[in-house]
């Protein structure tokens, strides 16, 4: 396993070793002791998660306030343009975003840390997208930043507006939502 920085350091895209022939490919999608010795995060995942979107639908940004959950994040079909946002406010990198491709042709995945929200937008016909976390889903403490506030600026590859789920609609501007400490 290689992992490859980003701009904001607690953010890795991770490579797994793939091993392929003739016959197809293998590769440890996750090992805990292999991802410890790697990225030096000793995390425990406790929910697996699988969504399946069409092109140009966009999921996000989303974090939970209370029970912060840290998330490696992959594509095994499809592609997808990914974004995690800094809501840390001790963070030097508070406010800031990155954003990259992952996809089932690459096998990258990426790990987001808790104190981030995360989202992503769907740029192939279809993408399933799974996620393991290390806390659980608590829809009472789950928020939303806004996908496109302005002081954010994020650079979603989009061509036309995306088709959004209610509460991501509905999410809020930065400077109103609610951050980490």
């Amino acid at each position: 396993m290689k992992v490859i920085p980003t701009a904001i350091p607690d953010v890795l895209i991770i490579e797994p070793k793939v091993f392929g022939d003739e016959r197809g490919f293998f590769y440890e999608s996750f090992n805990a002791r292999d991802f410890q010795k790697t990225t030096g995060l000793d995390v425990q995942f406790v929910q697996d998660n699988h969504s399946k979107s069409a092109k140009n639908v966009l999921r996000g940004l989303h974090y939970q306030i209370q029970y912060p959950q840290g998330k490696l994040v992959r594509v095994i079909a499809g592609e997808v343009f990914d974004v995690a946002v800094d809501l840390r406010k001790a963070s030097p990198t508070f406010g800031k975003w990155v954003g990259f491709t992952l996809s089932a042709k690459s096998k990258r995945m990426a790990w987001i840390p808790p104190g981030f929200a995360h989202g992503f937008s769907v740029t192939s016909e279809t993408a399933e997208f799974l996620y393991k976390t290390t806390d659980y889903w608590y829809p009472e403490f789950e928020r939303c930043l806004l996908w496109n506030d302005p002081v954010l600026a994020i650079a979603w590859p989009l061509t036309t507006p995306p088709t959004l789920a209610k509460k991501d609609a509905e999410g809020k501007h930065l400077a109103d939502a609610d951050c980490y400490e």
